[in-house]
């Protein structure tokens, strides 16, 4: 028996020090998890100092990732430390198993890293959809709070930045958007599009080689003077979209010059090799019998119309839609 709770240990708690498994419960819906912490000694979160000095437990139920369709749940027995420096705030601590527990947590670090990737792949709506299938219940809010709680990545200090602009309204309030441009990944956002703030945001990183913008003067004078020694081009995308407003331009203005480059038509013969065909009012085709019906339904309504019925009675007479009957 000692045999097989080590082994559950090891599968439930993989590099995990400091708990150890008592029993496990399994019924149709929940797997439950009686566990204990067994470090002797605890660092109050305040101060830093370590103290072994136990003042009360209790019990915390942190959800655990699901197994086989079946929530788990830890029944996890905690202590509570005495802080031995007066100083500190703190007179009492709760102990934190690192890689499983946190303070107010609900959720043991398993369940919460998963799910902070799935809000950081789909964001909230998707996310919970997802993880309800993977046998998480979560909502939309709880994933993008995950996600935002996420610790900001180290970016390194790209060779090649691009510059832009990007509204929170339209056509009132704008910022800007520094771009690694190798990597294709956005690198930091700036509340304004003011020079010196980019000027400021490129001096702390000297390594900067090249900047590509778009040609508005103050990402020109913030690049200058942020990046002196960096190389400033323009970007693929306002290159082409600056041509081809030029050329729209050019077309706009010379448009009589075309006009008199398109040839005169042939003017037609006196004698005509076929008989002239009827003009018709109707628009469709003859020989088709969806056209020929439709026709003749076209010429119905319009009778009807001519005759002082209303598009009500006409609808109800022929069994038609309004819409049908006013087109």
């Amino acid at each position: 028996m000692k045999e097989v709770m080590l082994r559950l240990e090891e599968l439930l708690f993989p590099s995990i020090v400091d708990v150890a498994l008592l029993s496990v419960e399994v019924n149709i819906a929940i797997v439950r998890v009686d566990a204990r912490c067994t470090a002797g000694v605890a660092s109050c979160p305040g101060c830093g100092t370590w103290s072994d000095q136990v003042h009360g437990s209790y019990l915390r139920f942190p959800a655990d990732v699901p197994s086989g369709r079946r929530s788990v749940v830890l029944q996890l027995r905690v202590r509570r430390f005495t802080c031995r420096n007066a100083e500190c705030g703190r007179r009492t601590f709760v102990e934190q198993i690192t890689g499983l527990t946190r303070r107010h947590g609900q959720q043991t670090e398993r369940p919460r890293s998963t799910l902070a990737a799935i809000g950081l792949a789909l964001a909230g709506r998707a996310g919970a959809r997802l993880a309800h299938l993977l046998g998480v219940s979560v909502s939309r809010s709880t994933a993008l709070r995950l996600v935002d709680a996420l610790a900001e990545p180290e970016v390194p200090t790209p060779r090649v930045t691009g510059v832009d602009e990007y509204a929170t309204r339209k056509g009132r309030h704008y910022g800007t958007v520094l771009v690694d441009v190798e990597t294709r990944r956005p690198i930091d956002l700036l509340p304004d599009r003011e020079a010196s703030s980019l000027a400021a945001w490129l001096a702390q990183r000297p390594g900067i080689e090249v900047v590509c913008r778009d040609r508005a003067p103050f990402f020109a004078e913030g690049a200058t003077a942020g990046a002196p020694q960096a190389v400033q081009v323009a970007d693929r995308w306002h290159l082409w979209h600056n041509l081809a407003e030029a050329a729209e331009r050019s077309i706009a203005q010379h448009r009589q010059c075309l006009r008199v480059l398109v040839p005169e038509t042939p003017e037609t013969s006196e004698t005509e090799p076929y008989p002239a065909e009827e003009p018709s009012s109707s628009p469709w085709p003859t020989g088709h019998r969806f056209a020929d019906r439709t026709r003749t339904m076209h010429g119905t309504i319009h009778a009807l119309v001519e005759a002082g019925h209303s598009h009500r009675a006409i609808q109800r007479q022929l069994g038609m839609t309004g819409r049908t009957v006013k087109r």
